[in-house]
């Protein structure tokens, strides 16, 4: 057997990082795609997933914990995706358009939750 790739120095914070990416990734159970089904489209999605990563870092969430960039194939092909947490999954549709049923019905419901 022949080694292809060696490195004699190691950057311990680099393998530590890239060490936590897979491990949040093995733990998110969402992708962005699955909100075509509910009626999003790939703009809706891709708006939805900015906005909510600018949530998320501007209130100090470890946003690598929530939103991973993953490639899918769907439908004969392979399209840009994300991989999601619940918390990532539920931020993008907060963020969605409004005027989509889905996303105003999550809404409401998050708000009921939140008010009693």
């Amino acid at each position: 057997m022949e080694i292809v790739l060696y490195q004699e120095n190691y950057d311990v914070a680099e393998s530590l990082d890239n060490f936590l990416t897979v491990l949040y990734s093995t733990q998110m159970k969402y992708l962005a795609s699955d909100l075509l089904n509910e009626g999003l489209s790939a703009s809706d999605i891709r708006s939805a997933i900015r906005r909510a990563m600018t949530v998320g870092e501007a209130s100090g969430l470890d946003v690598r914990q929530h939103f991973i960039p993953a490639y899918t194939h769907i439908r004969n092909g392979v399209i840009q995706d994300c991989k999601l947490s619940k918390l990532g999954y539920a931020m993008v549709l907060l963020n969605a358009r409004p005027e989509l049923r889905i996303v105003g019905e999550w809404q409401l419901r998050v708000l009921r939750k939140f008010l009693r």
